[in-house]
């Protein structure tokens, strides 16, 4: 069967996003829907991706591009270029998942030194025909040629300073006709080449260049950041032009059907005036309000609100339309679910059950782990002193303190310096991408809630303040004044409110959000106190909770962390790390243990550090009460709790040095020669791979033993007092079967040493951490020792791809991020190919070897979105987090069971 490359808007639906990408999509179920779109067509994201393959569009490209021109062009009886009459068309990208401004888009194709009085003719308006022509060669330029936009920008000011305009609008037609020839005279100079007079021609060097923009950095660098694959390409949408710069009677505009901000209900959006639809995105004018639109056209303004009702009504979510009135006719562009910040997903979610539009299981599917975690983050101290100094649109909603720059380049440079920055511009363009990435926040002195800046920004759950016009921002000098004539320079601190749009001068005080005084029992979502918000978040936990087969426990070393955890929602821990126990004050204690010379010396220091394990596990136990608790023995290596080496040496050297001084008759005392002695013959090359784990259990004898004796006692104690305890011992870094047996003798026989003692019976599992390839790769042999598994997902990630973390990732991981050799960093994201094929393995021949088997995942992949989603494919029972993912890992793994099930309705994989 023929591939077609083409289609009608009429021959396509808004579930063909794979073929037509996002914008064809929509375009095509407009027109379905009977709404006012301008005729067009859609060149396939399978015609870019041959195009991007081969270097050549397909060879049946051109005559399906001609036939489905000619379709239009009969519909509008005008004719592409005609000197009379020309036919104009925009030629838009339109990927399977919205990348706003990372792609290219060029307006009024079809322009020519002969066109342009054929269009003014039609238009009777000479003006608007030279400002439309003067548009095509600057995009055009741009766009398809590939000039520096600053050389058009430059010539566009210098026209305005001539003839004193604020805006372009303000030029006349003499001013445009001038500009236009001062534009193909920068064509000609930067090509050699004189502006193109063939509209076909101009028609497939522009769809050619909207395919090249599908790699260009920009958009790469867009992909990667929202996780969008490489491989989709674009479609390209070939439109009829309908001009909103035709006078007042004319104007473009963008409308949300909801506050994509707040969530809240009512009428929102930006309109223009006799203006063209990238004068709204790019912020370059301050638009008016929507509500606006009903005192200059009426009208126009009921359709408007009829159609964004159809529309919601018809997508059962917000959506995000963009429009154009010609001559007191609206006429839909674009629509699209809109993007929205955190705050607003939750509240419409719930909103849109209430309304019967969607289900609960739909409303979780509609909000992700992500946007709960931005929700939790701090908020500015409404009760702080602050020094306001401007005020804008409250475009993307949270707080951000940071010192000022005014480049991209700025950005990025000092946040890979680590400091935290406020990035300012008069407006954001797309190649502001990578600072807008870099910054904590984004201000801008022009532009609305539509523009690039904003919407991008709350795309990336970024604050964003836009529009604050009492800021003079001037990029060149690096500094900003606002009102009162306070000066702002690079390097100043200023603190953003994204939720209210104020701008402060210096660092604003934050506090937790009431979303995080919610997860810590801290604000009942039932009270007065607590917003809609709150209530929506906990209405869709609930349901995350109720849909939820995976149980979500949290890594927690000591009781403060094992309360927080248990008020997070953590069903338990995962990973209690013992180490953590042996730090500070206590390190004294590890001191003497490894210092010991004599068996006698060695249970002397175990004996006393006993009691104080046990101390730690009561204390864990009680806040954990009838929950699991997972303990991990003692893992890293014991040099971990001794001085540095360096540093003793050169104390012991020093002391020495002053003993052969006259008059000195001291030395070194003999600890630091005993402790040195000792450092020397732990010192390893490579310490992670070396005495620690179950290791250090088989070569320390009794060392594990007395943590199983305090861990055992804890829980006999708590047991006796009416408690709940449910212990289980975790041995980590197994790579061998006879490894684990061996500890597990060993600790069965403490065990029963202290329950006989205490007279009683307690079930105390014990299994192994899997974090080595050879422990997934024997998994059926070790779980004939092991009653569950826990696969310590860190290390095995290091251990896998053979890399240091701690090393590695501020080496030569940007690298491979930016060269696409990782999506992600594996340590962020479970590496599905490689160690997730592990899981999998070592999941299958342990259930196979031990059907009642147990297994979860300790490592911090456990909080991560994505990952939630294969431990949940793969069949293991909880997850274990940070106590701050945990309500993340909740959500997730609701959002899991209900996807999982959706797929495996419609026969998805």
């Amino acid at each position: 069967m023929r591939v077609m490359y083409t289609y009608d808007f009429s021959h396509g639906n808004k579930d063909m996003k794979d073929l037509l990408g996002g914008k064809g999509a929509n375009l095509a179920e407009m027109t379905r829907l009977g709404l006012p779109v301008p005729p067009g067509f859609t060149i396939t994201t399978e015609a870019c991706r041959v195009y991007l393959e081969t270097g050549k569009e397909p060879l049946e490209l051109r005559d399906e591009v001609t036939a489905h021109l000619h379709a239009v062009e009969r519909t509008l009886s005008r004719t592409l270029g005609d000197p009379r009459d020309p036919l104009l068309v925009s030629v838009r990208s339109g990927a399977k998942f919205s990348m706003p401004g990372m792609m290219d888009t060029v307006l009024n194709i079809g322009l020519t030194d002969d066109s342009v009085h054929g269009l003014a003719a039609r238009a009777h308006d000479e003006r608007f025909a030279w400002d439309s022509y003067r548009r095509l060669v600057q995009m055009y330029g741009k766009t398809v040629l590939g000039i520096d936009g600053a050389r058009f920008d430059a010539a566009l000011d210098k026209a305005k300073s001539e003839r004193r305009a604020a805006h372009d609008i303000d030029l006349d037609t003499d001013a445009l006709r001038d500009l236009v020839a001062a534009y193909k005279r920068i064509v000609e100079d930067e090509t050699g080449h004189e502006f193109p007079q063939n509209p076909r021609d101009q028609l497939d060097a522009a769809v050619r260049a909207v395919f090249d923009s599908w790699n260009a950095p920009r958009a790469v660098t867009y992909r990667r950041q929202e996780s969008i694959p490489a491989d989709l390409g674009t479609a390209v949408n070939v439109v009829a032009m309908v001009f909103g710069n035709l006078g007042g009677d004319s104007g473009t505009g963008v409308a949300f059907t909801r506050d994509p901000a707040s969530g809240a209900r009512g009428i929102y959006g930006d309109y223009l005036p006799n203006a063209q639809g990238e004068d709204v995105v790019a912020g370059i004018r301050n638009t008016l309000p929507l509500t606006e639109l009903a005192h200059i056209d009426r009208r126009c303004y009921d359709e408007l609100l009829a159609i964004m009702s159809t529309l919601e009504g018809h997508y059962r979510d917000l959506c995000d339309i963009e429009f154009t009135i010609e001559r007191g006719k609206l006429w839909m562009l674009q629509t699209r679910v809109g993007k929205r910040t955190a705050g607003a997903a939750f509240r419409i979610a719930t909103q849109l059950v209430d309304e019967g539009l969607i289900d609960d299981d739909e409303a979780l599917r509609r909000v992700d782990g992500e946007q709960l975690a931005q929700l939790m983050f701090p908020r500015f101290d409404g009760g702080a002193e602050r020094h306001r100094i401007a005020r804008g649109m409250n475009a993307s909603p949270g707080a951000a303190v940071g010192r000022a720059v005014f480049s991209t380049m700025t950005a990025v440079e000092r946040a890979r310096a680590g400091e935290d920055v406020i990035l300012v511009r008069r407006e954001t363009t797309p190649d502001d991408l990578d600072g807008m990435i870099a910054a904590r926040g984004i201000l801008t002195s022009r532009g609305g809630k539509t523009s690039h800046a904003a919407v991008v920004a709350r795309g990336m759950g970024k604050t964003c303040v836009c529009g604050a016009d009492q800021l003079e921002v001037d990029t060149s000098g690096r500094f900003f004044t606002a009102r009162g004539g306070v000066e702002v320079r690079e390097g100043d601190v200023i603190s953003l409110d994204g939720t209210t749009g104020e701008v402060f001068l210096g660092e604003v005080p934050v506090v937790d959000s009431p979303v995080m005084r919610y997860f810590e029992s801290e604000l009942d979502p039932g009270s007065d106190e607590a917003d809609d918000l709150v209530r929506a978040v906990h209405r869709i936990m609930t349901i995350a909770d109720a849909r939820r087969r995976l149980a979500v426990r949290a890594n927690a070393d000591l009781p403060p962390d094992a309360i927080r955890a248990r008020s997070m929602g953590a069903g338990g821990i995962g990973l209690c790390r013992t180490e953590h126990m042996f730090l500070g004050e206590r390190r004294g204690y590890v001191e003497r243990l490894i210092l010991a010379e004599t068996d006698q010396e060695r249970e002397e220091a175990l004996a006393a550090l006993l009691p104080l394990q046990r101390e730690d596990f009561a204390g864990v136990l009680e806040a954990m009460d009838g929950l699991p608790v997972t303990v991990r023995l003692l893992d890293p290596p014991l040099h971990e709790f001794l001085p540095d080496l360096t540093e003793l040496s050169v104390r012991v050297a020093t002391a020495e040095a002053r003993r052969d001084e006259p008059g000195e008759t001291g030395g070194p005392a003999s600890s630091d020669r005993r402790m040195l002695t000792a450092v020397r013959r732990l010192h390893e090359q490579n310490p992670m791979l070396g005495l620690r784990g179950v290791r250090l259990g088989l070569v320390v004898p009794g060392l594990y033993a007395m943590q199983v004796r305090a861990l055992t006692e804890a829980a006999a104690a708590r047991a006796q007092a009416g408690g709940d305890p449910r212990v289980e011992i975790m041995i980590p870094l197994v790579g061998a079967v006879q490894e684990l047996e061996l500890m597990r003798e060993e600790a069965l026989r403490a065990i029963h040493e202290v329950l006989e003692r205490w007279g009683l019976t307690l079930p105390i599992p014990i299994g192994t951490m899997i974090e080595l390839p050879r422990a997934a790769l024997t998994a059926g042999r070790i779980a004939s020792a092991a009653e569950f598994f826990s696969f310590g997902t860190n290390d095995l990630t290091q251990t896998v791809w053979g890399l240091s973390r701690d090393d590695v990732e501020s080496e030569f991981f940007p690298a491979y991020l930016d060269r696409g050799i990782f999506g992600v960093s594996p340590f962020e994201s479970l590496d599905v190919e490689g160690v997730g094929r592990l899981v999998l393995l070592a999941s299958a021949e342990g259930r196979a070897a031990r059907a009642d088997l147990e297994i979860g995942v300790c490592g911090e992949h456990g909080g991560d979105p994505a990952s939630v989603h294969f431990f949940h494919q793969a069949g293991l029972d909880y997850v274990s987090c940070s106590p701050f993912r945990v309500p993340v890992a909740r959500l997730e793994a609701g959002r899991a069971a209900v996807l999982a099930e959706t797929d495996a309705s419609t026969g998805t994989a």
